[in-house]
């Protein structure tokens, strides 16, 4: 009888185990469903707390996991079968150990190729069902920690800035496109006093660092300094704004808003006229900030200047230019003579003001759409947001490039950070309110139902860190300011 050559044998062995390959996938699938049955008993006889569908879901998706990576283990194994057929066949037709060293490095490469479009498959095919999940645990974590406490409707319109006092009584005050502004008592709800010396749409306000006084910026091209005397009221019981139903996502209309026209903010004390006006601008004063001591302020416009002002006489101590567009906002170091504005340029400018004499400029590109708004935190940093959508940590020692970036799915508003646990808080036009850490890490998203929370894009927020019911407030065009009270200590631990 004839004999078989050993390329011949060598071809028919490898035959054999691509059908031995072939039967061993056939068996794994016909058994597939008996295994995940019996997963499924295993996992329903331990103690557990996860309701059943999301258990069954879990198990669905490790299932699949599992199956593909033993498939690609099927693969991998298959792959060396052949690299071993190749090394035969080369040694038999009398290749040198060089050539066959090739042709493994050419097979690895192709392996490896392989390997990494399973993994991108993998990835791919299972984030949007993991990050649901995820998604869903992360609401359950945030609705325990970040509480709605209460809810300042009042205004006729959107509500453009938040901002809370730093003198006693500790009261919040909201800034609106009405032409109003209010302060309201924070534990109650009620409307202290409504200013209305304004002629346009009030789009910023801040406290004096030791008086009864507000600063207001204004669309009428002004910006005006009021003095305030409030007395609180004694707390009413109200009933519990925190409990949620079962759907987080809902969408609203325009009629679902809260109507003013039947709150209290009429019948509050009103004031009609401001001590002092600064009228130098001749834009849209979007923005004004108290420097520190609060003898001086600094006003942002949409005539592309910032104006620093001496509050005692209203005098313009310098006009600050450089911007190519519109400023959006302004903001003071809370302990040094230092100010940061924003533009639609794309760019923040720092502005120092230490040395009476001269007063240094550094610009700060990092950011592809308008920044709306830039902080101060503790030390030498900047948090900056965009309608690029992403804010930007940055170091004023190295201004080239952020030391953190935060990237989002929706433009950022003002925001603002509290300093003590050095927690940024995120107002997005698309209603959520986001919290991350300085190094970028997300933290929490602040639960929005049917029930609660902004039903329009959400516009500045601010953290007032002594109160001990309310240390989040925000505001939005749904015309109603909340308050929140977030477990800092909690929420740092789930980090």
């Amino acid at each position: 009888m004839p004999t078989e050559s050993g390329s011949c044998a060598t071809a028919r062995q490898a035959k054999q185990k691509r059908k031995s390959h072939s039967l061993s996938i056939r068996r794994t699938n016909s058994s597939e469903q008996e295994r995940t049955g019996l997963q499924r008993d295993m996992l329903e006889g331990q103690d557990t707390k996860l309701p059943s569908s999301v258990r069954n879901t879990l198990l669905e998706l490790f299932g699949q996991i599992e199956r593909e990576f033993e498939n690609l283990y099927i693969e991998n194994l298959e792959l060396r079968r052949e690299i071993d057929t190749l090394n035969e066949r080369l040694a038999v037709e009398g290749q040198t150990v060089d050539g066959a060293e090739l042709s493994k490095g050419q097979l690895k490469t192709k392996a490896s190729h392989s390997t990494s479009q399973l993994s991108q498959k993998l990835k791919t095919t299972y984030k949007a069902s993991t990050s649901k999940i995820v998604s869903s645990f992360k609401t359950t974590t945030s609705r325990a920690i970040c509480q709605l406490v209460k809810e300042y409707v009042g205004h006729r319109d959107g509500i453009w800035d938040v901002s809370v006092t730093k003198t006693q009584p500790v009261v919040l005050g909201t800034a609106s496109a009405d032409h109003t502004a209010l302060l309201w008592s924070i534990e109650t709800g009620k409307c202290l006093v409504k200013y209305v010396g304004h002629v346009g749409s009030v789009n910023s306000i801040k406290f004096h660092p030791t008086e009864q006084v507000a600063l207001t910026a204004s669309g009428d091209q002004t910006a005006h300094i009021w003095r305030y005397m409030v007395q609180l009221p004694m707390p009413q019981p109200t009933a519990d704004c925190n409990q949620m139903s079962g759907e987080d996502e809902i969408e609203f209309s325009d009629k679902d808003e809260p109507d003013g026209d039947g709150d209290g903010s009429s019948d509050c004390p009103t004031i009609r006229a401001p001590l002092t006006s600064l009228k130098s601008h001749q834009g849209v004063v979007i923005a004004a900030d108290w420097l520190v001591g609060g003898k001086q302020a600094v006003t942002a416009s949409w005539d592309r200047t910032a104006n620093l002002y001496d509050v005692e006489t209203s005098e313009l101590v310098h006009s600050l230019t450089g911007h190519d567009q519109e400023l959006t906002h302004c903001c003071t170091h809370p302990t040094q003579r230092l100010v940061v504005t924003s533009s639609r340029d794309t760019t923040f400018r720092l502005w120092d003001f230490r040395d009476p004499s001269i007063h240094s400029v550094n610009v700060f590109q990092g950011h592809t759409d308008t920044v709306t708004s830039a902080v101060f935190t503790v030390g030498d940093n900047v948090v900056s947001g965009s309608d690029d959508r992403t804010v930007k940590v940055w170091d004023l020692k190295n201004m080239r490039s952020p030391i953190a970036t935060i990237r989002t799915d929706s433009a950022v508003n003002r925001i603002n950070v509290c300093v003590g646990q050095r927690i940024i808080a995120l107002p997005h036009d698309n209603r959520q309110v986001r919290l991350f850490d300085m190094q970028g890490v997300r933290l929490a998203r602040l639960p929005r139902s049917n029930r609660q929370g902004h039903r329009r894009m959400v516009c500045c927020s601010a953290w007032s860190e002594d109160h001990p019911i309310c240390n989040l407030f925000t505001c939005g065009f749904d015309r109603q300011a909340i308050g929140w009270n977030i477990n800092l200590p909690a929420l740092l631990q789930e980090k």
